[in-house]
């Protein structure tokens, strides 16, 4: 059973901006205006807008750029947050590398300090630690180096897997603890409306979204008695800490949220929360994950009656006492969860890796291979299956490097690195289009946007982006 791809490539967009993201409120021209002006004068102004924007966008990141290559701190920190702290120049440079290669090290210190890349790669495979070595800055050197030991044993976090939250799952099934966590006055609750979440602008990061937060006081309480809370968890592991709810509001219940956040709007899922801060990410991937269970699983699965959620929206039980599922522990009772597989493949020689394309990929997109897991099989030979199947390449021994929970609706992407005993590709037409072997310099270019045939990758929130970078960065080319 192949797996649907489309989370390898649809994520590939824009960084959305708040006016293209957000349901505009206001009509950009009214009436009057539309009916007063040509359409190709409408059409005009809009269009010298958004280059306006864009140019600005420009410049400020030329600015950042600029302040990190002259260790200019005092601008530096003052343009941070207003742009990407990766972003690159078009050689593909951060500005931890132009730190890097003229040794400012106040700026990698507060570049590190802020979680900025330290394996990014620019077009000519180099990482900011190559950058310093080569220009023999041993201070700079020095505090890479440590740093990416430091990740080395550091767990990886992909992105919708970072949830801040202790999950509490004793409160949960504790009924009187979780009324009264419903009840906390320091209880913090997020919103959904027909599975779409809440959200706002981040004030940290002006590109990013997080969710609009509400207190038990912003809360009606007709609110409390109708909707559906889920329990997220508390904030730490001591149980007076606040506690999480991610509220599912039913119509009719929205015209208190315009209040307290009248810039913010319930949005589409998807590609949307993959523009927002990363720990609300890991937010959404929970919350959206049991609601959407809670919306296809309204009816037993067994027998078909009505069922009552229970353990903060972790359990159904049948309303049926007669029905076989309380009997025993079943699966239907509980939130699902779908494995799959994602396998970055290895040529023989290491030197290689095996990328594909299906016809609904953006043109010259090349992700990793995916496929769901079998009843009965193992993580590696649903890998070896596979791989074997889609591109005729055969594998040998199987690692296993990190997974991705996918809350579209739940599944949970298991990220492997297979290595090949064969190199000889014969794909199957009806899963790619196309599959290749790819050098670690190819992928440099593509990690970088440098590619000569502008091939590229899937973008950083994809697990398929951390896989192939892992592999890229782990031996990268020296200057």
């Amino acid at each position: 059973m192949k797996i649907s791809q489309y989370f390898l490539f649809e994520t590939h967009s824009p960084v959305l901006t708040k006016s293209s993201f957000f349901t505009v409120k206001k009509k950009l021209f009214n009436k009057q205006e539309v009916c007063a002006k040509r359409p190709e004068t409408i059409i005009s102004r809009k269009m010298s807008e958004e280059t306006d924007v864009e140019s600005k966008d420009s410049e400020l990141v030329q600015r950042f750029l600029d302040c990190a290559a002259r260790g200019d701190v005092e601008n530096f920190e003052q343009l941070l947050g207003a742009v990407d702290i990766d972003v690159k120049s078009d050689r593909g440079w951060t500005a931890l590398m132009f730190a890097a290669r003229n040794g400012h090290t106040s700026v990698i210190n507060i570049l590190v300090q802020k979680g900025c890349d330290v394996n990014c790669l620019n077009a000519s495979g180099q990482t900011a630690l190559e950058i310093a070595q080569f220009w023999n800055h041993k201070e700079v050197a020095s505090i890479l180096s440590q740093y990416r030991q430091q990740l080395e044993y550091d767990q990886i976090h992909n992105y919708y897997s970072l949830n801040p939250l202790y999950r509490a799952s004793d409160v949960r099934k504790d009924a009187k603890q979780l009324e009264s966590a419903k009840n906390n006055k320091s209880a913090k609750f997020i919103m959904f409306s027909k599975l779409q979440p809440f959200l706002i602008t981040s004030e940290e990061k002006k590109k990013k979204f997080k969710f609009a937060v509400f207190t038990l006081d912003q809360l009606p309480s007709s609110i409390r008695e109708t909707s559906t809370l889920i329990f997220l968890g508390l904030e730490t592991w001591d149980p007076v800490s606040s506690p999480w709810f991610a509220v599912d509001l039913v119509e009719g219940d929205h015209s208190f949220i315009s209040k307290y956040y009248p810039d913010g709007s319930f949005v589409a899922p998807f590609p949307t929360t993959m523009q927002m801060i990363q720990s609300h990410a890991g937010l959404f991937a929970e919350a959206h994950s049991i609601l959407c269970w809670l919306d296809k699983y309204r009816f037993c699965p067994t027998c078909g009656s009505k069922q009552t959620v229970i353990e903060g929206g972790y359990k159904q039980v049948c309303n049926n006492s007669d029905c076989t599922s309380h009997k025993g522990v079943h699966n239907t009772c509980y939130p699902r969860v779908d494995p799959s597989l994602i396998m970055l493949v290895l040529s023989p020689s290491k030197k290689q890796c095996l990328l594909g394309r299906q016809k609904r990929f953006p043109p010259k997109m090349f992700s990793c291979l995916a496929g769901f897991m079998e009843p009965g099989e193992s993580i590696e030979d649903t890998c070896r299956r596979e791989i074997e199947e889609e591109s005729g390449v055969k594998v040998g021994r199987v690692d296993y490097h990190s997974s991705q929970p996918w809350p579209f609706p739940a599944t949970l992407m298991l990220g492997c690195i297979a290595h090949a005993r064969t190199e000889t590709i014969t794909i199957d037409k009806d899963e790619l289009e196309e599959a290749r072997w790819f050098s670690r310099a190819e992928i440099a270019q593509m990690l970088a946007g440098q590619h000569p045939d502008g091939l590229f990758i899937p973008p950083s929130q994809a697990i398929a982006h951390q896989l192939i970078k892992s592999w890229a960065t782990s031996n990268s080319a020296n200057l």
